[in-house]
């Protein structure tokens, strides 16, 4: 290499160095340890069933014995990302960071020691949460059990793997004003707006991402594939038949079953399950009546009688003879799904109405054909067998007669989806050494 070259790299790391050091935050000095006795009983309450609406332990908790202590995995294009551990541990966690900076990191995605947080984290949500909010959520977190953990270090390729340019991805996408109730809407739609907006980051999963993983604004809950599970269209733009209302949302997101939209499975599964476990129905209603408005007001008027009709219309679609997908489907799903159409079950959805079925992607129907239903999801009481020992033909099969049956145009490229499906799922088996993906 010429000695030109090498002046000319001296002079791009002094720049970027320089560059580091101006967008730099400066570090918040840390703090005494938290102890319990600084919070009231309340306010710790009032924080635990916030963290369960934010969903942070989800987030946060690899395995059950490290809560809160990170360590989950976040792929993206760039490369991988691993959540932190935000339990009260000195060393380790944030059981040196005084309110000041919790709620900058919160806020302004800045940690205490003043590097620029990855979006992962959605600080681009989180800043709309009150100081009350942030207060309770400080108060729970500073007093759960700290735990002794490191998770792996971001594993993300050049020059993504430089924290400083996150200054510029802000400058480009980050909006850092609070959200602000509208005035011209009611108390439970603003409440449910909040919730929405902020501790729930919704649309951090039904939004697409443009190429640098902002959210699409002009898109926003038009739908996206995250951690492969689709999160459904929530616009006006969602392909249901029977478009989600206000009291469908509530026992969605309160019990995990829509009698005419399906079972809240996977990462969806967790939000309900998991995180609104503990948040009032009070909330639960805010976030539905929230939720419903972003169709524009497409209800159906008449849900159930439009389902009546659908499922006629579906049960109807009879040929001469049958195909190898309906042939699979009367053999292994028409006896918990052939529903009466005056009368659909929640507990076994009707696929002709279900948002797995008549979604744009058919990650969700795959998944959940393949590797079934546990008791962590939907009805915990009902399950549903994995048919993963189906061949790869046999699935395509089988989906193309369900689109068909709901008068909906195949899905492309089945097959390629269904390889990567099976691939995800073989690395997520623990092996004969006990670790999910390692090789014995």
């Amino acid at each position: 290499m010429s000695k030109r070259w090498y002046i000319a790299i001296a002079v791009l790391a002094v720049i970027a160095g320089g560059l580091a050091l101006a967008v730099w935050e400066p570090a918040i000095p840390a703090a005494d340890e938290a102890s319990r006795q600084d919070f009231s009983p309340g306010q710790v309450e009032r924080g635990k069933v916030l963290a369960g609406i934010g969903n942070c332990g989800t987030c946060h908790t690899v395995s059950p014995d490290k809560p809160f202590a990170g360590g989950v995995e976040f792929p993206s294009p760039f490369g991988s990302l691993y959540s932190t551990n935000i339990s009260p541990h000195p060393q380790d966690g944030i059981g040196r960071w005084p309110r000041e900076a919790f709620v900058r990191a919160m806020r302004e995605g800045v940690s205490r020691e003043g590097s620029h947080l990855y979006p992962a984290f959605p600080f681009t949500h989180f800043k709309n949460i009150t100081d009350e909010d942030l207060d309770a959520l400080y108060a729970y977190f500073m007093t759960r059990e700290p735990v002794a953990y490191t998770p792996p270090q971001n594993d993300l390729s050049f020059p993504f793997n430089l924290r400083f340019l996150q200054w510029g991805w802000k400058l480009l996408f980050f909006d850092p004003d609070p959200w602000q109730p509208d005035p011209e809407r009611g108390e439970q739609w603003n409440r449910g707006a909040y919730l929405a907006k902020g501790l729930g980051h919704c649309s951090a999963c039904h939004t697409p991402r443009n190429f640098m993983q902002a959210e699409k604004k002009d898109r926003a809950y038009a739908g996206a594939l995250v951690d492969n599970w689709y999160a459904t269209a929530l616009d006006e733009s969602q392909p249901v038949p029977v478009h989600w209302d206000r009291e469908s949302l509530y026992e969605y997101l309160r019990e995990g079953t829509s009698r005419f939209q399906g079972v809240a499975v996977g990462s969806m599964g967790e939000v309900v399950h998991r995180g609104l476990r503990l948040a009032p129905d009070s909330d639960i209603r805010a976030l539905a009546t929230y939720t419903e408005s972003l169709s524009g007001g497409r209800n159906n008027g008449n849900s159930r009688q439009i389902a009546a009709e659908t499922i006629t219309a579906a049960q109807q679609r009879a040929r001469s003879e049958y195909s190898p997908g309906e042939e699979l489907y009367v053999a292994a799903c028409a006896a918990c799904h052939y529903n009466d159409p005056q009368d659909p079950l929640a507990v076994r959805a009707e696929l002709s109405l279900n948002s797995a079925v008549t979604a744009d992607d058919p990650t969700n129907l795959l998944r959940v054909v393949m590797e079934g239903v546990g008791t962590g999801a939907g009805t915990p009481t009902l399950v549903m067998p994995g048919f993963s020992t189906l061949s790869d033909e046999n699935l395509v099969a089988l989906a193309d007669f369900l689109r068909e049956r709901s008068n909906l145009p195949p899905w492309k490229n089945l097959r390629k989806r269904i390889g990567e499906l099976r691939e995800l799922h073989r690395q997520s088996q623990p092996s004969a050494t006990g670790k999910a993906g390692e090789q014995p």
